[in-house]
């Protein structure tokens, strides 16, 4: 049965989220926290009922919440070890459906073929597939063509920024929504860093690093279409790469492709990167 998450579920739902971690392909987008207090602070602080779980015997064997995402909301979950997961995942549908919601996303690993088909059978469909790969440290310096350059750019400069990633053209558009103050609050601080390429001295490509405890991401890369093909978004990743390494706690650097941006996902292959998982985006208009 069906009921609203509460702290009595905890413990249970901790477990259930260890449970996902032992294999791949029970992988979807869940909580972070894996201890019942850090639950209680990203499951049920604030208002409202979000988040609810499937009963069987009284165990919590399913689980699915509702969080903020881009233009609508997003599913944690639904995560199911042996309950009925589509009365769970129509109940969150139903949920997000009253609260006004234009678009429901889910993110489950590509290799999660029960979650798949529960969200197909619930009419969501497949948007896109994103590659993630990851290296340990490793030297990926390489040489700026001639006439360009790289560098960092302190502070962001929205215009800029906004501009590039509409031209760049690959699918990418969230941020296209940004006010210049939410622009420049992303890249406030030491964890996010802006690296810019230029033509003499027209911005022309870009890339976006996130600096965390132990490893460093490529949140982002893209070069303006006509420049492409010149080895510049090699550099930019040298570039980013470079700056990564720099910090001595930071061990990986993991970067993304998706599924039609074939040519970066053979560069990263080429110079070792490993995948590491595949994420498959679906979206259910409301």
């Amino acid at each position: 049965m069906t009921r609203p998450f509460a702290q009595s579920h905890l413990s249970q739902l901790a477990e259930l989220l260890s449970w996902m971690d032992q294999e791949p392909q029970r992988k979807t987008l869940a909580p972070e926290a894996r201890t019942p207090e850090g639950l209680w602070w990203e499951v049920l602080a604030g208002e409202g009922e979000k988040a609810w779980v499937w009963l069987e015997n009284g165990r919590v064997e399913g689980f699915v919440s509702l969080v903020e995402f881009w233009d609508g909301a997003a599913l944690e979950g639904p995560l199911v070890r042996g309950g009925d997961g589509q009365r769970l995942l129509e109940h969150a549908v139903k949920k997000a459906r009253a609260e006004g919601y234009p678009t429901l996303y889910a993110f489950p690993e590509r290799s999660n073929l029960e979650v798949c088909r529960l969200l197909e059978r619930a009419g969501f469909s497949p948007e896109h597939i994103t590659y993630f790969y990851a290296m340990p440290r490793r030297d990926l310096s390489y040489p700026v063509p001639e006439g360009f350059r790289v560098g960092l750019s302190e502070p962001c400069d929205a215009e800029v920024y906004r501009d590039l990633y509409a031209r760049i053209e690959d699918g990418w558009s969230i941020r296209l929504h940004w006010t210049d103050e939410e622009l420049r609050q992303h890249f406030i601080g030491s964890d996010v860093e802006l690296f810019l390429a230029y033509w003499g001295e027209v911005p022309v490509g870009l890339a976006e690093l996130e600096l965390m405890d132990g490893e460093a991401e490529i949140a982002y890369i893209g070069v303006l279409p006509e420049f492409r093909g010149k080895g510049l978004g090699r550099a930019l990743l040298g570039a980013a790469a470079a700056r990564a390494f720099a910090e001595p706690q930071v061990e990986w650097l993991r970067v993304r492709a998706h599924d039609h941006e074939k040519s970066a996902q053979e560069l990263y292959r080429r110079l070792g990167f490993e995948e590491q998982e595949a994420i498959v985006t679906y979206a259910l208009e409301l």
